[in-house]
């Protein structure tokens, strides 16, 4: 943003950038502040050197100058100023948050080390901070010690105890066998009060807000009144279902929502997750493969004041049956199939039960699926990734462990069951016993940012582009949100600018990074409370995984070393996937990976660049998946609608590119028209636009269309791509630049 370091910067210059909010004395005392941080910071490092520069930002964050009510060009000049010659292929990336020791130890990963370090580690154990790498080899070199921990710290209770933590024997699965022998229900253990973590009856589970009733105080449901809901619904569902049963839910993320999914997991069937902006065919593609009995979804979708049909969607797709609710009121608004029931039709069946409030749970073995995901491959049909009972221990220990999720908490991240997001937030919350957060509404506008205010969050999770636009529209101005102590970010790049907008609304709490996948039903690089860090990175592998990069050939690189290439997870990964519904588990995520120190690697897909530091960033797919506003598709279903979309087009290639300064992916259209036929991109873009977002997701946004006479290709007629997003990412570049 500017070329001046911060000792440079003058009292106009931050005056200028307060645009108007900030007063002259305020002013002088920032400029003050930043001076004497300045002279500091300088001192400690000997006076030279860029080192300094670090330690000014720590200083100026540390007292609390910059106010999350300021200008946002006012901590952009201050930020940008601080780090403005800051070379990161020395130094690694600027860091903008530093944890403290006194708080470091108050974490729950924190208190975890304190209690089982010095045992663990022996004399090489110092601090949270200090040891926390080496805390991490730990958990990931001896599994068999650390998962013990984390099921203590949880609410996991077991109807039988596994036999071991992980069983290694059988050389067919390469992940192992984790909890060998255990029984338990992984919804009943969401339900239930505990001593640790603490959980009563009387317990806040769920706090919630209608969108428009941004006045109103925020709903809340206790853990008894949660536990009697889900025990109602589950008596419905018995008396309609045979057990092991598949049911869809289709819905936005709401209190019934999360009520329907303890209840089919409860009772002992599966549930099938579908995201609520899927078009009718990709509905029916996810009945199909799941081979759902039933589907739970909505008359309509409320957003911004509008009624958008959901029920007329999911009929095109042809469910057995469908349970519709109604977005408001007691009565759905629209005309139902004779085999459909409505919500209130479908809960009397639950009241005819002697004891409609009360349930005994369906006790399955650990690796029983509960719910079927879907993630697209390069197929063109998606994936159908069934989670066990195991995959909800991860997730949930990840949200204790790195974001620092736990009772005293309101979790807060808009998403929805069928994102892999959803079932993760439901879970992180009630294992873990923080408040989970819902508003029924669209994140985009001031009524989220107000509900996040005044349900007082304090663990926000966020996707990029909803950053982005929460920054741009400037619709949070004048809101409260200095209870959040962390924020999380995942599915897509992030932006540091962005980032850095978000963090200052917290007065500088951490973006933690998180990147994983359904498979893994947690993330394999993430961030953590115990170290610094810096915007739009991951700083450490996650808890109790490794993982190596490797190079052209295949051969990792030294785990210290600067680099770039596909990343090659260690198979032995608690709660990853070790079947698929409609694919070869084994072609998808083993073959053709290279053997490592014994172990033949998992797959993931992903680039990774890792930094000086070891800090790291994703750079993209090693396949032609792409990444869509935190949407993983492919260019084959991309190009199949688009081939269609018009009578002009010979053939289509897309890309996905990441922009030059950071952020989402932005997706770009190759066309080869049909000879004798002559059409201008703009036009082409809204056909494509129009074309994708009916058939594929209305989220689905194009950037450009190029018209080119023919696309490169192998000498067998394959199609490269990569050559062409490797064009688009020049000339991007170029326009950056100009």
């Amino acid at each position: 943003m500017t070329a001046n370091t911060i000792d440079q910067v003058s009292i106009d210059d931050l005056c200028c950038a307060g645009g108007g909010v900030l007063t002259i004395e305020e002013a002088q005392h920032i400029h003050q502040l930043i001076k004497q941080a300045v002279s500091k910071a300088k001192a400690e490092a000997g006076g030279s050197g860029q080192l300094w520069a670090r330690q000014v930002w720590r200083e100026v964050m540390g007292r609390r100058v910059l106010k999350p009510n300021y200008p946002h060009a006012l901590h952009q000049l201050v930020y940008y100023s601080v780090y403005a010659h800051w070379d990161a292929s020395i130094l690694g990336p600027p860091l903008y948050w530093f944890p403290s020791l006194h708080d470091s130890k108050l974490t729950h990963i924190g208190r975890i080390m304190e209690t089982h370090g010095p045992t663990l580690l022996g004399t090489s154990y110092k601090d949270p901070i200090a040891s926390f790498n080496l805390f991490r080899d730990f958990t990931a070199h001896h599994p068999e010690v650390y998962w013990p921990i984390i099921l203590k710290e949880l609410v996991v209770t077991f109807r039988e105890s596994p036999k071991c933590i992980l069983d290694t024997t059988d050389n067919s699965r390469p992940g192992g066998i984790w909890l060998p022998g255990s029984v338990l229900n992984i919804a009943e253990c969401c339900l239930l009060p505990s001593s640790h973590p603490r959980k009563e009856d009387d317990s806040c589970a769920i706090v919630w807000r209608d969108e428009g009733d941004d006045e109103s105080d925020v709903n809340r449901m206790t853990l008894k009144q949660l536990r009697d809901q889900v025990m109602l619904v589950a008596n419905a569902l018995e008396k309609i279902f045979r057990k092991g049963d598949a049911i869809a839910i289709d819905m936005p993320m709401t209190v019934n929502a999360v009520i329907i999914y303890l209840a089919i997991v409860l009772a002992g069937f599966v549930v099938v997750s579908i995201a609520d902006s899927f078009a009718a065919k990709e509905i029916a593609v996810r009945l199909r493969v799941s081979k759902a009995k039933a589907i739970f979804t909505q008359d309509f979708i409320l957003r911004g004041g509008r009624k958008f049909p959901l029920y007329s969607r999911v009929v095109e797709a042809s469910p057995h049956k469908a349970i519709v609710l109604p977005v408001s009121g007691n009565d759905v608004g629209i005309q139902l199939r004779e085999q459909d029931i409505s919500w209130k039709d479908f809960l009397a069946h639950g009241n005819l039960h002697p004891r409609p409030t009360h349930f005994t749970p369906a006790y399955l073995p650990i690796d029983s699926a509960i719910n079927i995901l879907f993630s697209s491959g390069t197929t063109g049909e998606p994936k159908a990734i069934p989670w066990t009972q195991r995959s909800p221990i991860h997730c949930s220990s990840e949200a204790l462990a790195h974001i620092n999720v736990g009772v005293g908490d309101v979790y807060c991240w808009p998403t929805n069951l069928g994102w892999v997001m959803g079932p993760i937030l439901l879970f992180s919350c009630f294992l873990t016993g923080a408040t989970l957060a819902l508003y029924h509404g669209s994140p985009l506008g001031r009524g989220f940012g107000k509900f996040v205010q005044d349900a007082g969050v304090t663990v926000l999770g966020t996707v990029p582009s909803l950053v982005k636009t929460w920054k741009n529209t400037k619709c949070m101005e004048g809101l409260d949100w200095t209870k959040i102590k962390s924020f999380a970010s995942t599915g897509e790049a992030s932006n540091v600018d962005d980032d850095l907008w978000l963090s200052s609304k917290s007065y500088y709490k951490p973006v933690l990074e998180c990147c994983g996948g359904t498979e893994l039903a947690s993330s394999y690089i993430t961030a953590s409370m115990l170290q610094p860090q810096a915007f739009g990175a991951f700083s450490t592998a996650s808890m109790a995984t490794s993982f190596v990069i490797l190079d052209e050939h295949g051969v990792p690189y030294p785990d210290d070393k600067a680099c770039v290439g596909e990343v090659g997870l260690f198979p032995l990964y608690f709660g990853a996937t070790d079947r698929l519904l409609n694919a070869d588990h084994e072609k998808v995520y083993f073959k053709g990976m290279p053997t490592y120190k014994g172990m033949r690697l998992r797959r993931h897909g992903d680039i990774l660049k890792r930094m000086v530091g070891g800090y790291l960033v994703v750079q993209g797919r090693a396949d032609d998946t792409m990444n869509l506003g935190g949407i993983k598709t492919s260019s084959v279903e991309i190009e199949r609608v688009c081939d269609r979309a018009d009578e002009s087009i010979l053939e289509t290639a897309a890309v996905s590119v990441a922009p030059p300064d950071g952020g989402p992916e932005l997706l770009v259209i190759s066309v080869v028209l049909k000879k004798g036929f002559d059409q201008q991109p703009g036009k082409l873009k809204t056909v494509l636009s129009k074309a994708i977002q009916a058939n594929l997701n209305p989220l689905f946004k194009v950037n450009s269309v190029k018209i080119i006479p023919e696309f490169p290709r192998t000498a067998s007629n394959k199609l490269l791509r990569r050559v062409l997003r490797d064009q688009v990412q020049h000339e991007l570049s170029v326009k950056s630049r100009m």
